[in-house]
């Protein structure tokens, strides 16, 4: 594809890369996710950690968060594949790295990575240049959301087959959205083969945070709308349960952040633990 095609990512999916790496940086073993792969790609220059949004200590919790979603995922795929699920689709994909750093899963399944066509593009170059390449199993699947593209459209053109069961992963993403919007999403992802699974994140309301991380809310708020991409969804978790479940899941159920935490943390002495904030709909088709 011509250079004036690509598009870097924006600046939400290269701070989680970076976040993630952090993590291997600055926080001891056990790492609770293993990925540098993310920094490889973003190539943010020498500097990076001086930024502000890297500061160690002031971001733990963020980083925290970031990085038990994604071991979340991971295990849930891992758990999906033993049970003969072999596609996998990430909506808003970004810089995920899971396809590169696990190869011997991702080689079993047949990976989507769905996202803005500039994006696409330049994530393409930046595999291929840093020696990855793109293994057929391994489908990049540009959709320009600002079109009103039908990404399920484009997913089959990808090879993807609506009538096996998939797992569909959408993290960091419902906040941007309007919640007609995730609705419209539910209902065709709910319209999937039996036996599908959908993992997805949401922000809750600040007054449902604990006390010590609602003034980190409301600095990423604010630092979202100064980098015109806003937050302007909230969910309760009985809300997404009522959506999900409006739209035709069989099964919805609410994993918290909380519950995280106690998953991958509490065996730390470092004192590292997730931010309350983000909590995730698990739901079966």
């Amino acid at each position: 594809m011509a250079h004036e095609q690509m598009q870097a990512p924006d600046n939400t999916a290269v701070r989680t890369a970076l976040w993630r790496a952090m993590h291997l940086l600055v926080d001891p073993p056990p790492h609770v996710v293993e990925d540098d792969l993310g920094l490889q790609l973003a190539a943010p220059g020498d500097d990076w950690r001086a930024r502000p949004d890297m500061d160690p200590q002031a971001t733990s919790g963020f980083r925290a968060a970031v990085v038990a979603r994604a071991r979340f995922i991971e295990d849930l795929i891992a758990e999906q594949a033993g049970r003969g699920v072999t596609q996998y689709v990430i909506l808003g994909a970004g810089l995920d790295t899971f396809a590169q750093r696990k190869p011997e899963l991702a080689s079993r399944l047949r990976i989507f990575e769905v996202d803005q066509p500039g994006t696409q593009a330049w994530k393409r170059h930046r595999l291929v240049e840093l020696g990855y390449g793109i293994p057929d199993w391994l489908r990049l699947v540009p959709v320009d959301f600002e079109a009103s593209e039908d990404w399920l459209k484009k997913l089959a053109a990808a090879g993807f087959d609506a009538g096996r069961p998939a797992v569909i992963v959408s993290t960091g993403v419902t906040m941007y959205l309007t919640k007609d919007a995730t609705a419209a999403t539910l209902l065709q992802i709910a319209g999937l083969a039996r036996g599908s699974t959908l993992a997805m994140t949401f922000l809750l309301p600040t007054e449902l945070l604990d006390d010590v991380d609602r003034p980190g809310l409301r600095a990423s708020r604010e630092g979202a709308r100064a980098s015109g991409t806003p937050f302007i969804s909230f969910y309760a978790p009985p809300e997404m349960l009522a959506l999900a479940r409006e739209a035709g899941f069989e099964e919805a159920r609410h994993v918290s952040g909380a519950s995280l935490a106690e998953r991958y943390f509490t065996d730390r002495t470092d004192g590292l633990r997730p931010s309350s904030g983000e909590d995730l709909l698990l739901a079966t088709t």
